[in-house]
């Protein structure tokens, strides 16, 4: 009888660890992303800004600046866990009726970060790419009217 309350004490803290482990890996893979990052355009500025929730969620924001320095919101952003699977979560201003559209983690291979939604219209992969301590690029892609569509955001860190 020992032996199975031991045996079931074992799986609760293994479930238990196993749990933590989840909800910080989105901290521990996308650290790099953390602070705050712009891109010059002809138009002024994209900026995005990454902090970490108390859940040890990734919370961030995307707004564009203008050159009189108005700006203006674009994005919400989260990369979190959801169930076992680590997923890019983003809400656009005017945008699939204000609902929150999630991008599937399908690879972490050589500092580049693929997310992917099939279903969705346009982006169906969102890439975040970790070029070191004051550069990143990301990029959006996929099909849109029957013909592949690539955007590029290559930020420097403020």
């Amino acid at each position: 009888m020992k032996k199975i309350y031991l045996y079931c004490l074992i799986l609760i803290l293994v479930g238990f660890y196993s749990n933590i482990k989840a909800q910080q890996a989105p901290l521990r893979i996308f650290s790099f992303v953390l602070g705050s990052w712009e891109m010059q355009t002809p138009k002024g500025k994209i900026v995005e800004q990454w902090s970490v929730g108390a859940d040890k969620t990734l919370s961030g924001k995307s707004y564009r600046v203008n050159m009189k320095g108005d700006s203006v919101l674009t994005e919400i952003l989260q990369i979190r866990t959801i169930g076992k699977d680590i997923f890019y979560c983003s809400t656009v201003a005017n945008q699939n009726n204000g609902k929150e559209i999630c991008f599937k983690l399908i690879s972490t291979k050589d500092q580049i970060y693929i997310f992917e939604n099939k279903e969705h219209d346009f982006p169906q992969r969102i890439v975040y790419q970790n070029k070191g301590k004051s550069e990143m690029l990301a990029w959006i892609e996929g099909e849109l009217n029957g013909k592949s569509r690539k955007s590029e955001f290559g930020y420097k860190r403020q």
